[in-house]
């Protein structure tokens, strides 16, 4: 795919976080603090699922590769938001642009599509536990996290093409801390109808079909425990599902907050509020809600620390 199109503008400047001089050396360091905090938790989950084999199961093969998406999530955003702190103009060209808007959008489309196929997964576990085995097979799942980038990457694609396509000619400053597609469109001279359309075609498809396959999935859960008469099934039910019932709701929450339009002047500001959340907050708990309530996690990490001081 080509970076050059009619566009005027070669280069666009980010305003960032907020232009307030007083809030720029606390925001600075709370978001390095985070950046370290996802950085190394996700590093240290996807270390622990690759060194202990009691963890190479289907859940946790999904959840290394969330684990993989969240941390790729701050080595590309995070890691600039930090160098618009300290840079006195935060430029980037056009190409870069689009490639920071490509790589957004591939994320957080296989992220959806990757906490679908862990809802899916549960769903086996839970419901038919005999089949669970032979159903969650390794290439069973390899199709599934392979189908969830392939998506990601067409879905990018189509956003990344889409956005290529229009003229920007008069304004290239983007109110916001990177290149998101509601932030560009507002810079765009010419018709932006075809993009907003196909934002609508393709979020609404993924998150609809994504949304209802996880919901189904748990309502089916709840149905199979409710026959079920054991509170010990009941427990380890609830405490698998729950890690990902709060990486859900916490995605999917922050990601309606920020890219559903209230009618008030001031979306933006909420839109770039949320939107550090969203990319910033969601990837440094994922690892942390995982590790807190997951046992097998807990017993990967004592018999890693043993490997290591021994």
């Amino acid at each position: 795919m080509t970076m050059k199109n009619d566009s005027s503008v070669i280069e666009f400047i980010l305003m960032g976080l907020t232009d307030e001089p007083e809030l720029q050396l606390p925001l600075f360091f709370l978001l390095l603090v985070s950046y370290m905090v996802t950085v190394m938790g996700n590093l240290s989950l996807i270390n622990l699922i690759c060194l202990n084999s009691h963890l190479h199961t289907p859940m946790y093969f999904f959840l290394f590769n969330l684990s993989f998406i969240d941390l790729c999530y701050s080595l590309f955003f995070t890691s600039k938001m930090l160098m618009s702190f300290i840079s006195e103009k935060n430029i980037i060209s056009f190409s870069g642009c689009m490639t920071q808007l490509f790589f957004y959008c591939f994320f957080v489309n296989s992220e959806c599509y990757v906490l679908t196929a862990m809802a899916y997964d549960r769903y086996v576990a839970i419901c038919k536990p005999l089949l669970y085995t032979v159903t969650m097979s390794p290439k069973f799942c390899s199709m599934l996290m392979s189908g969830s980038y392939m998506m990601g990457f067409a879905g990018a694609m189509v956003h990344t093409g889409c956005m290529i396509r229009l003229i920007f000619c008069e304004s290239n400053i983007i109110n916001h801390y990177m290149c998101d597609i509601f932030p560009l469109l507002q810079l765009s001279c010419s018709s932006t109808y075809t993009n907003e359309l196909v934002v609508s075609i393709i979020v609404g498809t993924v998150v609809i079909a994504s949304s209802l396959i996880i919901f189904l999935s748990y309502v089916l859960i709840l149905f199979n425990i409710l026959h079920m008469s054991s509170s010990k099934i009941w427990s380890k039910a609830f405490s698998t599902c729950g890690s990902h019932i709060i990486t859900v709701g916490l995605f999917y929450g922050f990601g309606m907050l920020t890219y559903v339009k209230p009618s008030s002047a001031g979306f933006v500001g909420q839109e770039k509020f949320f939107s550090v959340f969203y990319t910033n907050v969601v990837p440094m708990l994922n690892p942390l809600i995982y590790s807190f309530r997951n046992k097998d996690v807990k017993l990967a990490l004592k018999k890693t620390v043993k490997r290591i001081t021994n």
